[in-house]
């Protein structure tokens, strides 16, 4: 029969995350990536700035204004993805880098009978 799959609570689901959070500043492994945890935080406070500007200037903005608003908004949001991208490659090639191919030269003669 499956086994079955305990469900947690809500305090259990919590209490798993502060824990995986705080594993990232320390050497044990945890879930998530410090690299993408520091940098979407760094995202998070420059989307709530970019908000915050244009909620208290839209009223003066012009359409100058709000589209090199929107460029700013784009720029930050391809900057982060192009991030994220440029890690999984060097991630990908990084582990792919030990595994070697062998040469003709390694692969030993067949013998006839």
């Amino acid at each position: 029969m499956a086994e079955e799959i305990k469900k947690k609570s809500f305090f259990e689901n919590v209490k798993w995350f502060f824990t995986e959070i705080m594993k990232i500043y320390s050497n044990e492994g945890s879930y998530f990536s410090k690299k993408r945890v520091e940098s979407g935080i760094g995202f998070v406070i420059a989307e709530w700035g970019m908000i915050f500007f244009l909620l208290s200037k839209y009223e003066h903005m012009s359409m100058s204004d709000f589209a090199i608003w929107a460029s700013i908004q784009f720029l930050v949001a391809g900057y982060m993805i192009n991030q994220i991208q440029r890690e999984k490659i060097t991630s990908v090639i990084s582990n792919s880098a030990d595994v070697t191919i062998p040469d003709d030269n390694d692969i030993p003669p067949v013998k006839k009978k």
